[in-house]
């Protein structure tokens, strides 16, 4: 089985999936009752991007380590603790030479990438003299020092990054939902600041009319209750909600056949309860708004069943959840039209940034304008320049007309000389003495000096 047969996006990504190689409990169950499709054995399932920016060469890492018959047998062994310490980097040591060779090959494949958006960006703001090595330093999931080779410190450290970065996306996640709530509400506001009184308060009538229709809405089940899984059960799979059964739920919906749900297969259980809230029809329905309540419902159910908290939920922490009081009798669930997701003071806040932000635009707007009338200023006087040096130009070849002499070339170079006046080597080519040129053959003799004596 594929010990990385899905990389959530929300998960500990290595460490959690390297522990997926045992087999599902096997159980009875007659998919031919279920609607849809089932999982086709040996089938690759397409894993969905993690979101990292490094995602492609996690990825390849992952399917090279793979092929090693020692690393996966330590796989098959090791825990979640032994992974996140670096113990298990350390068996990089000892896998094949063409494993290795293969590792060598992505790294500096990365490297090379990376360099290349190192250059692109800073040649959007012309910059130079890069150093690349020093640049490198901000990306924590490789060795930068040793741009080469694959060594254990690498593996240690794509873990490390990978770890991290994917247990703050929920965090950063919920911050973006956040800011786009409340610019949402600012644009609100801000339209109706250009509308009359009256159109204003027929604005503010249709908004708490939207809110009001798109509150009505039939009750949604505690996610991961037995009330919503029975609803699944009974809807999305087609069977008899009378003959729920748990193990055979989980069987179900472990999509990949891995032995765990995580956290797609997870989400995807919530689709029955998010149709009742959302509608992409519908005006008054956000679908941005739809995948965070997703979001907040897997991470609610992740809480509640995930026990050791590698982001996967096994069959034994399945069954357990089920055995819970908050299973058979939970509390409402709230969804996200009942919440207030900011204050007024946060509100103030974003908006007091918000306009900070477009001061700096406009100041650098009002900058460049100022570099435009300065370069068309410039621009016009070079203009004026030039057409006084051709007036000049055309002035002088005028004068040279009413002299008699030849005009001036197209380039503006003078083609005649001034009595009296000779180019360098234009030295007159007649005998001395005499105006007229010699016959052809003729050599001139010498001039006689007047002060030879004759016997």
């Amino acid at each position: 089985m594929k010990w990385l047969s899905v990389l959530p996006q929300q998960c500990i990504l290595l460490m959690t999936c390297l522990l997926m190689v045992l087999e599902a409990v096997p159980i009875d169950i007659d998919k031919t009752k279920v609607k849809g499709e089932g999982h086709v054995e040996g089938e690759k399932v397409e894993n969905p991007d993690t979101g990292l920016y490094y995602d492609e060469y996690l990825r390849q890492v992952i399917d090279v380590l793979e092929t090693d018959k020692h690393f996966r047998e330590k796989l098959q062994t090791a825990d979640i603790e032994e992974i996140k310490s670096g113990k298990l980097s350390r068996e990089l040591d000892l896998v094949s030479h063409h494993v290795r060779t293969r590792l060598d090959e992505l790294k500096r494949q990365e490297v090379a990438r990376l360099r290349m958006l190192i250059k692109a960006k800073m040649d959007s703001v012309q910059d130079t003299g890069i150093d690349h090595q020093a640049l490198l330093k901000q990306f924590e999931h490789l060795n930068h020092q040793n741009p080469d080779t694959f060594e254990p410190k690498d593996l240690d450290m794509l873990i490390k990054a990978a770890t991290s970065d994917l247990e703050n996306y929920d965090k950063t996640r919920h911050e973006e939902f956040k800011k786009y709530e409340m610019m949402k509400e600012h644009e609100r506001r801000e339209y109706l600041k250009t509308l009359d009184e009256e159109k204003r308060q027929r604005e503010e009538s249709k908004f708490e009319e939207m809110k009001k229709k798109h509150g009505d809405h039939p009750k949604v089940h505690h996610p991961g209750s037995k009330d919503q899984l029975k609803e699944v059960w009974e809807e999305a799979d087609g069977l008899d909600p009378n003959e729920f059964d748990p193990k055979t739920f989980f069987k179900l919906h472990d999509v990949n056949n891995d032995g765990f749900l995580d956290e797609q297969e997870l989400e995807a259980l919530f689709t029955k309860e998010l149709e009742k809230v959302y509608d992409p029809k519908n005006e008054e329905d956000d679908m941005v708004e739809m995948e965070e309540e997703r979001l907040r419902m897997r991470e609610h159910v992740m809480n509640e069943v995930d026990v050791n908290k590698d982001r996967l939920v096994t069959l034994e922490e399945f069954l357990r959840a089920t055995e819970k009081k908050e299973f058979l009798e939970p509390d409402s669930w709230e969804t996200l039209d009942q919440q207030q997701l900011f204050t007024e003071d946060e509100l103030k806040e974003f908006e007091s940034h918000i306009s900070q932000q477009e001061d700096e635009l406009r100041k650098k707007a009002e900058d460049l304008q100022k570099q435009k009338e300065e370069l068309q200023r410039q621009h016009d006087q070079l203009q004026a320049q030039k057409q006084e040096l051709q007036q000049v130009v055309k002035q002088m070849e005028q004068k040279k007309l009413q002299q008699g002499n030849p005009p001036a070339g197209p380039a503006g170079e003078l083609k005649f000389q001034p009595p009296g006046e000779h180019k360098v080597g234009d030295a007159p080519k007649h005998p001395a003495g005499g105006d007229q040129p010699l016959p052809p053959g003729h050599v001139q003799e010498p001039a006689a000096r007047t002060d030879q004596v004759h016997p």
